[in-house]
């Protein structure tokens, strides 16, 4: 296989003008800002407080309710999505661009720095942000050069959404009503700027509680039913017959993690209760429920297995809770062509993608919004070395002016 060339600064016959240093300046300090699923009001307001500043009239600026109907954060959270509405001085469909404000717990106490051609995380133990914080500055860099230069333009639609790191909450929930009935839509996440993500995988959370009995872990062990034994022996047998990690069955994959496993509280009791966190994920909807199957199977011949001096047997709680659909646009799409159009016009070769992540785009496509993802620069998300490449980004801010304005 040919190796990539490295993305490169825009020729000046191809290159939108932007100003470079506000743009790194905004995308360094967001990313500073703490703001996990839940927690983005101090994002939200920072945005805000660019957009009214640059001259943006307040009545356009709105946030929403996604937050009070988010089921992975049992309705709750600080605040919606942040909208704005600007105008158009245009003729033309309204067109939207769309990105998240929170990031994952790992980012928590980050400090960017830059170092060559790279923004990381200066400490070691945490990750950067740029996931999506990148594409935050993306769509705000888009808003207030129009602002600030007058630039001609549609009728735009700007959204930040919230809680999208458990389960695409804010798209999910979105108050539709405040969007203007956009014509195209466009999102910023993930990796190199080229990329035109037309398709992504679904996934469903499983929430499961295991119950067993507490009894003295030194005097009488045997009286107890352990919460962790249960777990064990379901846990063995799922990564036994492969529905654990990578999932391939009847050629097709898919994917399954467990990812909170919560219980007990001292050594010298038998843990009688366990709260476990996980997700399947799958294109295509059958490998997906399969997934859940035989999680839900495993745990309950693992619960019916594990028995006490007595007889007795713990009990299961196993909920399945659907996240969001996969989804594959008509590559003829409007947003797509556009997409592609702009990417060209900066210099770089698009390059179409069917992503294994969960995309805001999962359900503002399936709420009749089809929805193309576009690359901020982002590199290794949700990990220590998460970094964000300093040419990429730039590159997607023209990408993003660009498609604002109708070009």
């Amino acid at each position: 296989m040919a190796r990539r060339r490295p993305i490169t600064a825009v020729s000046k016959r191809t290159a939108v003008a932007l100003n470079e240093r506000a743009a790194l300046a905004r995308v360094t300090r967001l990313m500073a800002i703490p703001g996990p699923s839940g927690r983005e009001r101090a994002a939200v307001e920072w945005i805000r407080d660019r957009l009214i500043e640059a001259g943006a009239k307040r009545s356009q600026i709105s946030t929403d309710g996604a937050h009070r109907k988010s089921p992975f954060m049992d309705g709750g959270g600080e605040v919606g999505n942040l909208i704005y509405r600007m105008p158009g001085t245009l003729r033309g469909p309204r067109r939207m661009l769309v990105a998240h404000v929170d990031t994952v717990p790992l980012c928590a106490g980050c400090r960017p720095v830059r170092r060559g051609g790279r923004i990381v995380s200066a400490g070691k133990d945490t990750a950067l942000g740029a996931d999506n914080r990148a594409g935050c500055a993306v769509l705000l860099t888009a808003a207030l050069e129009i602002l600030k230069r007058g630039l001609p333009h549609p009728p735009l639609t700007f959204m930040w959404t919230v809680q999208e790191e458990v389960g695409l909450c804010g798209a999910r929930f979105c108050s539709l009503g405040r969007l203007g009935n956009p014509g195209m839509v466009f999102n910023w996440d993930g990796g190199r700027p080229d990329r035109v993500i037309t398709g992504a995988t679904g996934a469903c959370a499983m929430n499961v509680e295991i119950h067993g009995l507490a009894s003295h872990a030194g005097g009488h062990p045997e009286e107890g039913i352990s919460a962790a034994a249960i777990f064990g022996l379901a846990m063995a047998k799922l990564k036994r017959a492969g529905w654990h990690g990578l999932v391939r069955k009847g050629g097709v994959r898919g994917t399954s993690n467990v990812g909170v496993v919560r219980g007990g509280e001292a050594t010298n009791v038998v843990m009688d209760r366990l709260e476990v966190r996980a997700e399947g994920r799958a294109h295509d909807r059958k490998l997906r429920k399969r997934i859940v199957d035989a999680y839900g199977q495993a745990l309950r011949e693992a619960t019916s297995r594990v028995t006490n001096s007595s007889g007795r047997r713990g009990h299961l709680l196993f909920r399945a809770v659907p996240k969001y659909e996969s989804f594959e646009l008509d590559l003829e799409e409007p947003c797509v062509l556009a997409a592609e159009k702009a990417v060209r016009a900066v210099g770089l070769r698009p390059r179409r993608e069917i992503s294994n992540g969960g995309l805001d785009a999962n359900w503002m496509t399936a709420r009749g919004l089809p929805a193309v993802t576009l690359g901020a620069g982002i590199r290794n998300a949700h990990k220590c070395g998460e970094s964000l490449e300093v040419k990429e980004c730039l590159l997607a801010c023209r990408v993003a002016l660009l498609l604002a304005t109708g070009e």
